[in-house]
């Protein structure tokens, strides 16, 4: 094979690798963490959160993503609530 061509096709195969490798997209992360209800279940499917809040026995977890957000409300150790969206303009 002339080396242009592996050349060319190892440049491929990196570029493929590399597209794989960007943030989740909002849907992404909802269905990775479809059926958790508990905080363990929930870091397990998306892993550490990019930010968390926290107010009293309520916390927010807030994924980015590369088309938003997906925040979860977590009280004690159950998850009640996810909601997607735009992340807020700065």
């Amino acid at each position: 094979m002339p080396p242009h061509t592996l050349a060319g096709l190892v440049i491929g195969l990196v570029l493929l690798a590399l597209a794989g490798c960007g943030p989740s997209t909002k849907e992404d992360l909802v269905a990775k963490a479809r059926g958790v209800t508990t905080r363990a279940e929930l870091e397990k499917a998306l892993g550490k959160p990019s930010d968390i809040t926290k107010l009293g026995p309520l916390e927010k977890w807030t994924y980015k993503a590369s088309n938003g957000e997906v925040v979860y409300v977590i009280v004690g150790d159950a998850v009640t609530l996810e909601a997607a969206g735009s992340p807020p303009s700065k």
